[in-house]
């Protein structure tokens, strides 16, 4: 490695820029053996700068948002759930019901997948970068009845509910209220 690549590497970590630090090698390798022009080289830097913020972005989205597991809907057993509209679910899975700003309750009787569906379409909507957050309906109650205790209420309504139902447009980082199951 050269004096000035470990400089390059240096300034790209002062800088944060990880996926640059991370792609540049091989980008610069690839552009000197192609004879790329010096703006495409940097516009693929960019780009890849670009797509690991948004990968970092996402692996926090669905950290944060609370997830018991880990679920998406092509883990789901429809066979298993027969009550369970496939076609309604999947219509679910683009996600414009947030666009809407409509709700989504899941209902039915215990084991059936309400759980899994609920996960599955947060863990998704984080993937398409909502910020989301995940509460059974028991815990949610629980939270708000001893914040009410407390004195608290706004401010964990707030800090749990409200602050997930704003749906600003921030490129590849939009917010999603959780469907509470």
């Amino acid at each position: 490695m050269s004096v000035q690549h470990e400089r390059l590497i240096d300034l790209c970590n002062e800088l944060r820029l990880g996926g640059v630090a991370a792609q540049y090698p091989a980008l610069a390798q690839n552009a000197a053996e192609k004879r790329t022009s010096f703006t495409d080289f940097l516009e693929e830097l960019l780009v890849a700068e670009r797509e690991s913020r948004r990968a970092r972005a996402r692996e926090m989205f669905a950290r944060v948002a609370g997830f018991p597991a880990i679920k998406t809907l092509d883990q789901y057993d429809f066979g298993f759930a027969t009550g369970a509209p496939r076609k309604q679910i999947m219509e679910l899975a683009s996600l414009a019901f947030v666009e809407r700003a409509e709700n989504v309750v899941f209902l039915g009787p215990s084991g059936v997948g309400k759980t899994h569906l609920a996960i599955a379409l947060g863990y998704l909507a984080t993937q398409k970068g909502y910020k989301t957050r995940f509460f059974s309906a028991a815990d949610l109650v629980l939270m708000l009845e001893a914040a009410q205790r407390q004195g608290r209420y706004r401010e964990v309504m707030h800090r749990a509910v409200n602050a997930y139902l704003s749906l600003s447009k921030i490129p590849a980082e939009r917010n999603l209220s959780n469907g509470c199951q």
